[in-house]
């Protein structure tokens, strides 16, 4: 391995989120772009050939560690008492009209839901799964919504593209089997390759946790 995959790869390691290649370059000052992005793709290879538990993949824009969705039985057994609380099912509606039809007012919202989302829609905000993106040129200027790079990382994208189309979901008109769908195929892959343990990696030293060195 060389010095800058060395040093590429204990910076993932340390990461407790995604790190872009501004990031590595500010943090490698005497490093080119082009070397971080070798160093990157290398590292994947080397993962890949040695059929290693964890892999680098592309989140919000940046790359981070995680274990392979294989193994998440078992990382889901050990981690069980440290479970995330879920977003509730509105929220997840919600969530999803947010996600396909952005930018798009409240009342939009509510109109494809059949009931107010004001509670929803700041416990979303709270989470930073939303933000607001603008004001629409209208009478009163209402707030448009849209999602975020936590949005991203929750549920595992590199950009907002990454989403199935549409016409991939069974319905986008029957709002809550839509939602359904994006949490089946989402939320549950999120939690399989993000778990908190998604960095726990075994040596012969003893385990090595995310967020800093130590061995047990």
């Amino acid at each position: 391995m060389s010095q800058t995959e060395g040093i590429v790869e204990s910076l993932l390691f340390a990461s407790d989120r995604p790190l872009t290649v501004r990031e590595f370059k500010t943090l490698m000052e005497d490093v080119g772009t082009k070397d971080i992005e070798e160093a990157i793709e290398s590292l994947k290879r080397q993962y890949e050939q040695e059929r290693r538990s964890f892999q680098i993949v592309q989140v919000a824009g940046g790359y981070q560690i995680c274990t392979r969705p294989q193994y998440a039985r078992w990382i889901r057994g050990l981690f069980r008492s440290r479970a995330r609380s879920r977003l509730s099912k509105p929220a997840l509606e919600t969530l999803a009209i947010i996600a396909y039809k952005q930018p798009i007012l409240r009342a939009e919202i509510e109109s494809l839901r059949g009931v107010c989302v004001d509670s929803v829609l700041q416990t979303l905000l709270e989470r930073d799964l939303i933000a607001v993106k603008g004001r629409k040129a209208t009478v009163g200027r209402p707030l448009l919504y849209g999602t975020t790079d936590g949005f991203l990382r929750y549920f595992g994208l590199n950009k907002i593209t990454d989403l199935p189309a549409e016409r991939e979901l069974r319905s986008l008109i029957d709002v809550s089997k839509s939602s359904e769908s994006l949490v089946t195929e989402y939320e549950d892959t999120a939690e399989q390759i993000f778990s908190p343990s998604r960095r726990n990696i075994q040596t012969s030293g003893g385990s090595i946790h995310p967020g800093g060195a130590g061995s047990s």
